[in-house]
């Protein structure tokens, strides 16, 4: 008698739809609830001298690959650039923050893990916030999301 095993095969994952917000773009190409919570990849694209305010993600790592463009990269207190190619890695608790440097928008992958963070790009394509006027809603998301703004962007 033959008995057939049953084998576990991917399921391809369709992506979130895109979002925008201050003139980035976000799209969860590997969300959360497809890893069972292990991670959640999000593919960005951020304009010339974009970049957010200095923060710390308490329960996340982050991985940045840099597909296309160029970003200064502040983390705890040393900076370095970023370019086409190259990544970087920010470890759960750092403080950090980049900005788009150079002629062309920056394109690159964020990756989270654990996931879960992807959950404020959404929160904040959906309300379409403003900074400063909208900071108290802006904190008030990012402490669900575990996310502690400290200071300014890069100048």
């Amino acid at each position: 008698m033959l008995t057939e095993d049953r084998v576990d095969r991917p399921a391809p994952h369709t992506p979130a739809p895109e979002t925008e917000w201050l003139g980035v773009t976000y799209k969860t190409i590997l969300s959360t609830a497809d890893t069972q919570g292990a991670m959640a990849i999000v593919d960005s694209v951020s304009p010339v001298d974009s970049g957010p305010p200095l923060h710390v993600h308490h329960a996340e790592d982050e991985v940045f690959v840099i597909l296309s463009g160029a970003c200064r990269v502040w983390l705890d207190g040393q900076e370095s650039e970023v370019r086409t190619g190259q990544s970087v890695f920010i470890p759960r608790g750092k403080e950090h923050t980049f900005k788009v440097i150079g002629t062309e928008p920056c394109r690159h992958l964020i990756i989270l893990t654990p996931g879960g963070f992807e959950g404020f790009f959404a929160e904040m394509g959906q309300g379409q916030f403003q900074i400063p006027q909208d900071m108290p809603a802006i904190e008030e998301s990012a402490a669900r999301h575990n996310l502690t703004f400290t200071g300014p962007p890069l100048d």
